[in-house]
Order: structure tokens, then sequence, then C-alpha cells
């Protein structure tokens, strides 16, 4: 049997860990001490004993996302993976390993992946979405309203997204709920990851079985139908995409906005008496805290100097989309109009996140439902005691308890049930 190669470090320093980052207070004084000390690319450690590049810099992230001829999506060009450095049982893989879907495709392959979901995306009533998710939002605020108290991750930002993008694949409540816990496993990388991604497709596997026998009105009918979609693979591959990227992120961007509006005075003054529009307090929050905080990942396919550091031929480059909106050469601190969207957080080239103006319509409802039925706000712990989940790509708080007022008229009226069947 042949034995691994030992670890690659870049240099002597012991690296940094991409989860030590999102697991920080302030990730950007870690993007600052690690500009100083490295540029705009800095090496970093995605688990123990397997190194990568990130990305920090603007200009550096606009070429490794453009120049697809010198670095790919496709994870099978990774050498510290071929070269077994990275386990088989590694939890990075279910967000880093090579899926036949539009993610790992390259060119003219990713174009043709790709068309689908734009398609699919170009399917999606907005205004009908809107009027959904304002349902949904009210029904779940309706469990928990006359308490006075709640957990706006739990109850809440988890809820929102999970139940809007699964009903658009014709899914329904209770599946939503399992395809939630298979994707918080996916997500943090840990040791259950490939359990929860395992879970995950096995859900999106039933209900494509499902309407292949009953077609219906929804986004998997359309895929199943779309000439670009070679077999049922590529169907449901398809379906992964839309439905991981969808719902994580949203989830963050939603629980970052109430974070923000909870835990800023200035903030939330300026929302609630109309200065700053809700579009643009959504902007602002992309600005600190892009939804998908790491983004996996590009690989080198040949040696290369970048950012002022010698990439070898195989090296996993991840994009740093926090870190590049802190980059002086995009928007220096203090200098950034509101409505500005300049920002990376969507990534760029062309694997960037295609359906932006869906996560918006989701996300403004529910910061605009929680701000008018939810008065009078607060935390009930410190902010220092907020956590996040363990997750080396995102940054979402673990919880989010708070206290409001109770709206006179909902005082006497009992408890709606939860989504899931459960009393509140």
């Amino acid at each position: 049997m042949t034995t691994p190669a030992p670890p690659r470090m870049y240099g002597s320093e012991k690296l940094v860990s991409l989860t030590d980052i999102t697991q920080s207070r302030d990730p950007h004084r870690i993007y600052h001490q690690l500009r100083l000390e490295h540029g705009p690319v800095a090496p970093v450690e995605l688990e123990p004993g397997v190194p990568g590049w990130l990305v920090m810099g603007v200009e550096q992230l606009r070429i490794i996302t453009e120049r697809e001829a010198l670095f790919s999506r496709d994870a099978r060009n990774w050498r510290d993976l071929n070269d077994g450095i990275v386990s088989p049982d590694s939890g990075l893989l279910p967000m880093m390993a090579y899926r036949p879907n539009v993610i790992g495709a390259d060119q003219q392959e990713h174009r043709r992946l790709r068309q689908p979901l734009d398609d699919g995306v170009g399917r999606i009533n907005h205004r009908a979405l809107r009027r959904q998710v304002q349902r949904i939002c009210s029904e779940l605020i309706s469990t928990f309203a006359q308490l006075g108290r709640a957990d706006l991750v739990a109850d809440y930002a988890a809820y929102v997204p999970m139940l809007a993008i699964a009903s658009l694949f014709g899914l329904d409540t209770r599946q939503g709920h399992e395809l939630r816990a298979a994707l918080i496993a996916l997500f943090s990388s840990q040791t259950d990851s490939q359990v929860g991604n395992r879970s995950f497709e096995q859900i999106l596997f039933d209900t494509l079985r499902e309407r292949q026998q009953h077609p219906s009105e929804d986004l998997t009918t359309a895929l199943m139908n779309h000439p670009n979609l070679q077999d049922d693979p590529e169907v449901l591959q398809s379906m992964v995409v839309m439905i991981s990227a969808g719902n994580e992120t949203t989830t963050c961007w939603i629980a970052h906005t109430l974070y923000r509006m909870i835990t800023d005075t200035s903030f939330d003054d300026r929302l609630r008496s109309g200065q700053l529009g809700v579009d643009d307090a959504l902007d602002e929050v992309l600005w600190r805290e892009p939804p998908m905080t790491h983004m996996p990942a590009r690989y080198a396919l040949r040696d290369i100097e970048l950012g002022g550091q010698s990439i070898r031929h195989g090296d996993v480059l991840i994009l740093g989309l926090s870190a590049a909106n802190s980059d002086p050469a995009l928007a220096p601190e203090g200098t950034r109009p509101h409505n500005n969207r300049a920002h990376m957080a969507y990534s760029a080239g062309p694997h960037m996140c295609p359906a932006q103006d869906t996560s918006r319509v989701i996300t403004r409802t529910a910061v605009d439902t929680a701000l008018h039925q939810l008065p009078g706000l607060r935390l009930t712990v410190t902010p220092s005691e907020i956590t996040w989940n363990p997750s080396p790509w995102t940054r979402c708080p673990t919880q989010l308890p708070v206290a409001f007022a109770v709206p006179h008229d909902i005082r006497t009226t009992p408890a709606a049930a939860r989504p899931d069947g459960e009393s509140a």
C-alpha cells in the first residue's frame, strides 16, 4: 500500500485555521494581520495538516475566478487529495470533492450545466415568492409572538429560506426540516458532514423519483425536463447546488442582518426611522458579513505567481469573499456610499451566484416582517456570548435569543402550531 506523502506546509510558521477565522469575534482583524504578513494571498489551514491559500485581494480574486484556463473548479486537480494528504473520510469533501455538477465544471461544460440553473431562477415569480415568504414569516412569528421571547435563528432565520426554497422544488414542510438538518451537518465540514451529505441527496433523489411519476409546476420538474441535463444524476446534482447554496447562505444573511439590528443601535435606529432602506441595510451586511465567508475552491493548473506567492500546480485556493470586502483597493473604509453593491459577496466570474435577486427577496421580506412584527427587540445575552456554527465556509450565529414587546392584538390569541406540527 502506498504511504501518503507528508503534509506540505507553506513555510515553517503555524498556519491560521479557516474555522478559527469564522469562529473569531472579528475576522477582519485576522485578515488585516494576514495581509501585513503575507500580502493579498495568505497560507491557511483547511483542517489539521491540510494547507491551502486564502485569496483576500480583489485583483487576485478576479484573476482566479475569471481565468478558467489557469484555475479550475474541478477538485480532481487537487494535488493534496490525489496524494492522500486529505483523508477519504475528511469533513472537507462534501463541500470540496468533485461532483459532476455545475460547481465542479469549467468552461463549456460549465456553461451547459449553468443554463438550467439560470433558466430555473428565471421561472421564479418574485411577487408570488414575496407573498409566500410573508406568509411563512407571519406564521413563524405567530408561534412565539405571545411569549415575548424567541431564538431568531432556530425559530425564524433557519426556517424561512428552508421552507421557501423547498416549496419551489415541490418538497413539503417535513422534508424541508429534514433538508435543514442535513445541510447543517454538510456545511460544518465536521465528522458528521458526509452523513449529512448522503441524507441530503437521498431526500432530493426521492423527490426526483416522485416527480417522474407525477410532474408538477415546480423547479424539480423544470430541471428534469431541461434539454441540457442528460440524465438523473445531472438533474439531482443541479437540485443539490440550488437548494444547498440558496438555503445556507440566505439563512446566514437573515441572521446577520437581525443580529446587526439588535446589537448596533445606530444601524437599527436608521433602519426603523427610514433613514436607511431595507435594501441598503442588506448591502451593509453583505460588506461586513457576506453569507459565504470563504468559498471553496479553485485549483491551480500550472505553477504561477499570484499576489507575491508561488502557487504550485495542484494547490488549492479559497475565495476569501469576506476578506476581499475589506481590501482597501475595493473601497477604503468609510468611503462606501449607501446602496453600494460593489462588494464581492456573490463572488465573480462565470461562477457568480445566479440567484442574487431571489435570495434578496427572501431576506428582505424576512427582515422587514421581523422589523414590523417584533417591536423592541433586544438580546437576552451579551453580544460576546453569541457563538458561531462551526464551519470553515460560513459564519452563522448559533443562536439569537431575544425578548420583545408582545403586540396587544395577540396577547390573548393562542399560539399557532409550529410548521413541523409541534406546539410552540
